[in-house]
């Protein structure tokens, strides 16, 4: 796996997250990336959208142009539902830098499909609080 990503400290969680999945490469920017791109072929590229002069669509089109199996996650700090659908036009998976972390591992895990389907303008309902009573409202109840 190559990680594009400028960000020390999500380049640290990352390889921590996927160490015992994956060998990572990891390279700060969008030139490092193509270098290594051009070198070795990988499976799974995981990049950052914002790249200083270029951005992860950028990635996503040069692995599409080289006809590459290379499949590509391009994540986002912020939710820009134009920047999403551009990278799923691109034939990348889209995925909020918030959530990269815990949902990586299940990339690695999977096939992936050859296009992303998920809307990314539909509100997500993982970040609301379930219904129901929870421990703690039990334990408060004492």
């Amino acid at each position: 796996m190559l990680l594009v990503e400028p960000s020390r400290l999500l380049q640290r969680e990352v390889a921590a997250a996927t160490a015992s999945r994956a060998a990572v490469d990891i390279v700060g920017s969008f030139a490092d990336a193509r270098t290594y791109l051009e070198a070795v072929p990988y499976d799974l590229v995981v990049t950052n959208l914002r790249l200083g002069a270029y951005n992860g669509i950028h990635i996503a089109y040069v692995i599409g142009l080289s006809e590459s199996s290379t499949r590509v996650i391009v994540h986002a700090g912020d939710s820009d539902a134009a920047s999403a659908r551009d990278i799923q036009r691109a034939g990348a998976l889209y995925e909020r830098t918030e959530r990269l972390v815990v949902a990586l591992p299940a990339y690695l895990g999977a096939a992936l499909p050859t296009r992303d389907r998920r809307d990314p303008i539909r509100f997500d309902r993982r970040r609301l609080p379930r219904g129901g009573r929870r421990a703690w409202d039990r334990a408060m109840a004492r």
